[in-house]
């Protein structure tokens, strides 16, 4: 009988151990629109292990209960979810144009060098000629997407570093939300960031505030984003 009650235990513990690994599935949506957001930036944070959604915003990521995920899309507040269980998620994301009005955001992104911490990504995303299988798999499908999504990235973490709050503020006669606003709305491209030096953002900084100055009040607000591309 002892026997019986130690192996039902033992049974036991296995089922919640498989049960704890496995799995996630879920669905990345914009807040106020309700669309589903793609391309959306997944990472475990305890396992490393990353995910991105596809184009109807469904994502699939190996994880346990008890780790969290932090998701991320330009444009979008940073969201995490801490796993209670593996049951399918939805995750509804706060556009940066609502949040800048009802909570502060850090400006300063965390410091991610994918190179370092994912350098599998680098070379499963490369191609191999004398070896198609490679190229078409979906595991190096997903690695160049992620490579392209950390590009990106890396290309809006070096706007940030040059267009920031205190240096737009000091030229613009603006404050709170409505600097916020004008920074949303004329926030440079990279390509602008990467050919041009100070001076040059400083200028582009003035011809912007006067376009936004010419605007009617009621036409002083970014666009919200209504969808993941």
């Amino acid at each position: 009988m002892q026997i019986k009650i130690v192996l039902v235990l033992f049974l036991s513990l296995i089922a919640g151990s498989v049960n704890a690994q496995g799995l996630l599935k879920g669905t990345v949506y914009d807040s106020g629109s309700g669309n589903k957001l793609s391309n959306v930036f997944i990472r475990d944070n305890s396992s490393k292990q990353l995910g991105l959604t596809d184009k109807d915003g469904n994502f699939t990521i190996k994880t346990e209960t008890g780790h969290l995920l932090i998701f991320d899309c330009p444009g979008y507040v940073s969201d995490t979810v801490y796993l209670v269980d593996l049951a399918p998620k939805k995750v509804e994301m706060i556009t940066k144009t609502i949040a800048l009005g009802e909570v502060k955001i850090n400006s300063r992104r965390q410091a991610f060098d994918p190179h370092k911490e994912y350098p599998e990504i680098y070379t499963k995303s490369k191609l191999y000629v004398l070896s198609p299988t490679t190229w078409f798999g979906k595991e190096a499908t997903n690695a160049r997407r992620l490579k392209k999504y950390f590009k990106r990235e890396e290309e809006e973490r070096k706007i940030d570093a040059v267009f920031t709050k205190t240096y737009v503020g000091s030229i613009v006669p603006l404050k709170g939300t409505e600097l916020d606003d004008f920074m949303l709305m004329y926030r440079p491209t990279y390509a602008f960031i990467k050919g041009n030096n100070n001076a040059s953002l400083a200028v582009y900084i003035n011809d912007s505030y006067k376009k936004y100055a010419a605007l009617p009040p009621e036409k002083r607000k970014p666009q919200s984003l209504t969808g993941g591309n």
